[in-house]
């Protein structure tokens, strides 16, 4: 037998419980519903198929990242937004071309102004940012470049949060080898890797990110993927101390949470206004919904966070649930989300 085909199941007899719905409203604050990520489709085909989804296992409202600007902004916000109010919120991307353009501050801020105007809710930050983005001169642009400092103070006197992704797991930027942990998942996806030469360090993103977050303080900053630092939650809490501007979102990070179980749960426990339910799980299914639910409102042990995948996407390994406690569920699932995006009460 082949190492790769080994996929041995957990003998351990332990309680299983199937969660169908949350407990309390939720508010999915991380998803992908619009065409960006969807190779020119749209990720959800039949949208009233999605609101009868959402009314099944409790999620309220879903924030669609897939904004971006201009025409597609309006299509988003056509399409989910005012079709169903309150339902869905669209946040727009900026335009990083514009940073090859004459004043490139002022150009960004005139688009969020217009994205607001046109009823954009925020704003989504991608890694794209500190990795691939350059400016006139062909340099890489990080997130913290000086050029960029008003732009993130004008999204906060436009009301919109920033929900931003500086950077993806640890692993991605180490060595390509058999000490990688996640060498399987960057195999089938290459371009994921980013420790080859050019590419800023994991830690010099994450001092990006402080750095945009502190010059900002009117502004509210989601840091996507529990930060975008789900192996460091000492890092996380530090933040998440620090500045009160900052939350974070919980999306597609089970496999990294679920691991660290404890830590999970005192970071939530210490925070519990500053952490926001989120799955970037898309397009969004009953599933994926349901091992959120059991991750947070049991305290089962050793279960699978990607039921159903021969091999776990994100590493071979099980996690286990938090079991937090109901007033903090309501603040995660849906009261903090609420309170940033205007949403009723």
């Amino acid at each position: 037998m082949e190492l790769t085909d080994y996929t041995p199941v957990p003998a351990i007899r332990r309680p299983l419980t199937h969660v169908p719905r949350a407990s309390a409203p939720a508010v999915d604050v991380h998803n992908h519903l619009g065409r960006w990520l969807g190779d020119g489709d749209w990720m959800v085909d039949h949208v009233p198929a999605l609101i009868d989804l959402m009314d099944e296992v409790n999620v309220r409202t879903i924030v669609n990242l897939d904004g971006r600007w201009d025409a597609e902004l309006d299509a988003n916000i056509a399409r989910l937004d005012r079709a169903y109010p309150d339902r869905f919120l669209t946040f727009c991307h900026l335009d990083w071309s514009l940073l090859r353009g004459p004043d490139p501050t002022a150009a960004l801020i005139a688009s969020l102004r217009r994205a607001r105007d046109a009823g954009a809710r925020g704003v989504k930050v991608w890694k794209d940012l500190g990795l691939t983005v350059t400016d006139a001169n062909g340099a890489l642009v990080l997130p913290d470049d000086p050029r960029l400092a008003d732009v993130f103070a004008a999204a906060g006197e436009l009301g919109l949060p920033v929900l931003i992704h500086t950077a993806d797991p640890i692993a991605f930027f180490g060595p390509l080898d058999a000490t990688n942990e996640r060498f399987e998942e960057l195999s089938e996806n290459p371009d994921w890797w980013f420790g080859a030469p050019g590419y800023p360090t994991f830690d010099r993103l994450m001092a990006a990110l402080e750095t945009v977050v502190a010059g900002a303080p009117g502004t509210t900053f989601v840091g996507a993927h529990v930060g975008c630092a789900a192996e460091d939650l000492a890092w996380v809490d530090g933040m998440l101390t620090r500045y009160p501007n900052f939350h974070v979102d919980l999306g597609g990070r089970l496999a990294e949470l679920g691991r660290q179980p404890r830590a999970t749960r005192r970071l939530v426990l210490a925070h519990p206004d500053r952490v926001l339910f989120g799955t970037d799980a898309f397009p969004p299914t009953r599933e994926a919904y349901e091992v959120y639910w059991r991750f947070l409102e049991t305290e089962d042990e050793c279960f699978e966070y990607a039921p159903g995948s021969r091999v776990p996407p994100q590493g071979r390994w099980d996690i286990s649930a938090v079991g937090l406690p109901e007033d903090v569920l309501t603040q995660v699932y849906a009261g903090n989300a609420a309170r940033l995006l205007g949403l009723p009460g």
